[in-house]
């Protein structure tokens, strides 16, 4: 058990800054259609980081015409171009799925302000 822990280390890949449950991040994600290659941002809050080493997930929630769209991204996929925080949230969980059930105003997130 220890054995894999220690190869997992050399795979992987801390490129990506520092985020949290309650930040608002935008996702660049590689996509391949057939022999294209784009890249699509995917800008919103994240609901939860999962486990850790190369099984490490995130999961962010945007609301595109009304509707909430969640979407899970591996954190050392390689299709994961890049990560970017856009500010820093201040929540007092580390799963954040009560948002599902707000709207409007009352699924604003306070901004973390540094002193």
């Amino acid at each position: 058990m220890n054995f894999i822990k220690v190869v997992e280390q050399d795979y992987i890949i801390s490129k990506h800054p520092e985020f949290k449950a309650g930040d608002t991040v935008t996702v660049s994600y590689k996509i391949k259609e057939g022999n294209k290659e784009r890249t699509q941002l995917f800008n919103g809050v994240v609901l939860q980081r999962r486990n850790s080493g190369m099984g490490a997930n995130f999961t962010v929630r945007k609301i595109s015409n009304g509707v909430g769209v969640e979407r899970i991204f591996p954190l050392n996929s390689p299709f994961v171009e890049k990560v970017e925080v856009n500010s820093r949230g201040k929540v007092r969980r580390a799963r954040i799925f009560y948002l599902r059930k707000l709207q409007g105003k009352a699924a604003r997130i306070k901004e973390l302000r540094y002193k």
